[in-house]
C-alpha cells in the first residue's frame, strides 16, 4: 500500500539568539514548549481517516535567519502546511519569521514575566502584517511561571482551532472535486467555478459526463461481486416505504419515460453507486480486469451528480449513491464519509467539505426549504411549538440524497443523539441508522425514471451547524454560518408539516441560536440565507469555520458566533476593530486567495 504523506503541522521554536548564558538558558523551556504543542495537537486531532494528525518539530531552535532558513529547509520534503511557532522569550522578529508564503502561521508567546515573549509575540504580529504575512496570534490571558511546562485552556482551544484549520487546508490541497455532469435545473451552484477551487482551496476540477456511469455499466466495468455484496446488503438493510405513485393514473409523457423496470431498480442502483464510487477514488480491481485507466479514479475529495434531469428523467435517481457516499458507513462497514452534492451544486458541495474535514463527521445535504413561524404552526396544527423550537424551525428536507447519520438515530452513554467519526461507529450504530430508514419510491411526476429516496425523521435533540459558500460577483466567494439544534416536533405537528411537502423525504427540524445581528428572529436566518441549499454538520464548529475561512481568504458574511470565539489572522485587525465583518472583508479582498 502506497505510504500518504499526510499534511503536517512544523513547529518552530524561537529563542533569543545571545550565547553567553541567554540563549543556553532558554533551550530546553523553548523545545519543552514545542514539544508540548506538538503532543497536544497529536492526541487531540485526527485526519479524516482517523490517522492521528502528524506535527514535526524542528531540530533546532531558532536564533535568527540562518537557523530560520536551516529549519525551512528541514521542513521541505515532509509536507508542512502550517507552522506554529513557538516562545518564551524576547526573539529578533523579522530575523526568525517563517517566509514561506504556502505556509499558515500561528505564533505562540508564552505569558511569563521572566523574559519578554509578549513584546517578541507583538513585534512577530507587527513584522508578519507588514510582509503581507497573515499569522495568527496565540498569548494567554493569565501569567504563568516560568517552570509552568502545562498549556493553559485557553491557549489549547486557540492552538488545536489553528491546527485543525490548517490540516483540513491540507487536506484539501492537491485534491480533486469531480463533477459527475453539468449544472441541474438552473441553479447556480451547479455551474462550477474552476477558478473558484483552484485559488481558493488548492484543489483541481475534474468534469466527468453523466454516460459514463452507463459506458461502464455496458461494459461490466465494475466488480462483480462487489454490487452483489451491496445489492445483498439493500436488499437485507434497506426496507421500502410508501410507494406515492400507486394506482395513481399518471400521463404518457411520465410512463413512457421509464426505461428501467421497477422491480429492476434496486439492481441498477447497486451498480451506479459502486461505479460512482470507482469514478471518484478508483478501484484496483479494475486494474486486474485490464481496465487500467478506470483503476486509478480521479483523485477526489468531494464531487456531485448532476441528476436532474437529463439523467432523472428516464434513469433511476442517485439519492440512494448520494446518501451513502455522505454516510459513514456502506455494505463494506463503517468508512470515510464523502462530501457529494446532489444536483451537483458544487457550492454546497465545498460547503460539506469544509464541514466535515473539521468535524470528521458525515455532512448533510438539504434544501433550506421552509420556515415555520410559531403562529403558522399554531394555525395549521391548533398548538404552538415549544422548547427549542418554540420560535420557529427551519425544515431541512431533500430528495432522499441524505447521510443517514442525520437520523439521529445513533445514541451517546447517555441516550442522546449524535452524530460519530466513522471510526467510533459500531455495528449496532450503523444497524441504529438502517433501522430508522426507509427507502421510499421516487415521485414519477419529478424524477419519471424512478430510484428511491432515503426518508426518517432526526429523532434527536443535536447541536449542528449550517454552512453556506455563495458566490457574490464583485466580491467572490463569502461563507455563511448558522449554528443551532435539531428539534424533535410531537409525531402529530411533525405529521401535518410534513405532509405539506414530499412526506417520502428526510426531515430535519432546525433552530439556529438567535440573538447575532441578521439572527433576530429564524424568518431572518432565512431571508439572509444566500441559496436554496445547505450543508450542516454535527457540533457548533463555527468558530473553526471562521478561522479556516480566514486561512483560504473566505469572507464570512452571516454567522452566529460569540465575538470571544472568533480567531483570524492579527493581521485582521489592521482593517479595524468595531465593524469585524466589515473588517474581514477588506482583509481578505486585499490578501486575495490563498493560491494566486
Amino acid at each position: 500500500m502506497k505510504e500518504v504523506n499526510y499534511p503536517k503541522i512544523g513547529i518552530r521554536p524561537v529563542i533569543d539568539g545571545r550565547q553567553g548564558g541567554v540563549r543556553e538558558s532558554l533551550e530546553a523551556q523553548t523545545m519543552a514548549m514545542a514539544n508540548a504543542a506538538k503532543a497536544l495537537i497529536e492526541q487531540a486531532l485526527r485526519y479524516a481517516d482517523g490517522v492521528p494528525v502528524q506535527c514535526v518539530v524542528a531540530s533546532q531552535t531558532i536564533g535568527g535567519r540562518a537557523d530560520a532558513e536551516a529549519v525551512r529547509r528541514e521542513f521541505l520534503d515532509k509536507n508542512v502546511v502550517a507552522t506554529l511557532t513557538v516562545t518564551p522569550c524576547w526573539c529578533y522578529g523579522t530575523e526568525t519569521l517563517d517566509l514561506d508564503p504556502m505556509t499558515i502561521k500561528a505564533v505562540w508567546g508564552f505569558n511569563g514575566t521572566e523574559r519578554p515573549g509578549a513584546v517578541y509575540l507583538a513585534a512577530a504580529m507587527a513584522a508578519h502584517a507588514q510582509c503581507g504575512l497573515p499569522a495568527f496570534k496565540i498569548y494567554g490571558h493569565d501569567v504563568q511561571d516560568a517552570n509552568d511546562a502545562s498549556i493553559p485552556d485557553d491557549v489549547s482551544e486557540k492552538i488545536l482551532s489553528f491546527a485543525r484549520s490548517a490540516i483540513a487546508v491540507g487536506q484539501m490541497r492537491g485534491q480533486a472535486y469531480v463533477n459527475l455532469g453539468a449544472c441541474a435545473m438552473g441553479i447556480a451552484g451547479s455551474q462550477v467555478s474552476v477558478e473558484f477551487f483552484q485559488k481558493y482551496l488548492g484543489m483541481s476540477v475534474e468534469f466527468v459526463d453523466m454516460t459514463e456511469i452507463l459506458r461502464r455499466m455496458a461494459l461490466h466495468i465494475y466488480d462483480e461481486q462487489e454490487v452483489a455484496r451491496a445489492r445483498a446488503w439493500i436488499a437485507a438493510k434497506c426496507p421500502e416505504g410508501v410507494d406515492i405513485n400507486a394506482d395513481r393514473d399518471l400521463p404518457k409523457v411520465i410512463t413512457d419515460s421509464k426505461v428501467v423496470p421497477a422491480d429492476q431498480d434496486w439492481d441498477f442502483i447497486a451498480r451506479q453507486v459502486v461505479i460512482i464510487r470507482d469514478i471518484l477514488f478508483g478501484n484496483p480491481k479494475l486494474a486486474e480486469m485490464g481496465w487500467l485507466e478506470e483503476a486509478r479514479g480521479h483523485n477526489a475529495i468531494a464531487g456531485g451528480f448532476q441528476g436532474q434531469r437529463q439523467w432523472t428523467d428516464w434513469l433511476p435517481n442517485g439519492d440512494f449513491a448520494e446518501a451513502i457516499l455522505t454516510s459513514t458507513f456502506d455494505w463494506n462497514g463503517a468508512r470515510r464519509p464523502t462530501a457529494f452534492a446532489t444536483e451537483n451544486d458544487t457550492l454546497n458541495g465545498a460547503s460539506m467539505l469544509l464541514g466535515t474535514l473539521l468535524t470528521n463527521t458525515a455532512p448533510v445535504f438539504s434544501d433550506v426549504r421552509t420556515y415555520w413561524s410559531p403562529e403558522a404552526v399554531e394555525r395549521v396544527c391548533g398548538r404552538r411549538l415549544d422548547g427549542r423550537a418554540k420560535h420557529g424551525v427551519l425544515h431541512l428536507i431533500n430528495s432522499g440524497a441524505t447521510a443517514l447519520d442525520a437520523s439521529g438515530a445513533v445514541l451517546d452513554d447517555a441516550g442522546r443523539s449524535v452524530m460519530k467519526p466513522y471510526w467510533a461507529m459500531t455495528e449496532d450504530d450503523i444497524d441504529a441508522c438502517l433501522e430508522a430508514t426507509d427507502w421510499c419510491r421516487a415521485n414519477y411526476e419529478y424524477f419519471r425514471g424512478g430510484g428511491f429516496s432515503s426518508h426518517f425523521k432526526t429523532a434527536g435533540e443535536m447541536p449542528l451547524t449550517m454552512i453556506r459558500l455563495n458566490m457574490v460577483a464583485g466580491v467572490g466567494p463569502t461563507l455563511q454560518i448558522a449554528e443551532g439544534y435539531t428539534c424533535v416536533l410531537p409525531d402529530d405537528i411533525h405529521r401535518v408539516l410534513d405532509d405539506r411537502t414530499d412526506k417520502t423525504w428526510p426531515t430535519t427540524w432546525f433552530a439556529p441560536r438567535l440573538g447575532a445581528p441578521g439572527f433576530e428572529s429564524v424568518w431572518d436566518v432565512m431571508n439572509h440565507w444566500g441559496a436554496n441549499h445547505g450543508a450542516s454538520v454535527y457540533g457548533h464548529v463555527g468558530a473553526d469555520l471562521i478561522t479556516l475561512a480566514s486561512m483560504l481568504r473566505i469572507p464570512v458574511s452571516l454567522h452566529n458566533v460569540e465575538d470571544a470565539r472568533l480567531f483570524r489572522p492579527s493581521m485582521v485587525d489592521g482593517f479595524g476593530t468595531k465593524d469585524l465583518e466589515s473588517a474581514d472583508l477588506a482583509y481578505c479582498q486585499s490578501m486575495g486567495p490563498l493560491y494566486r
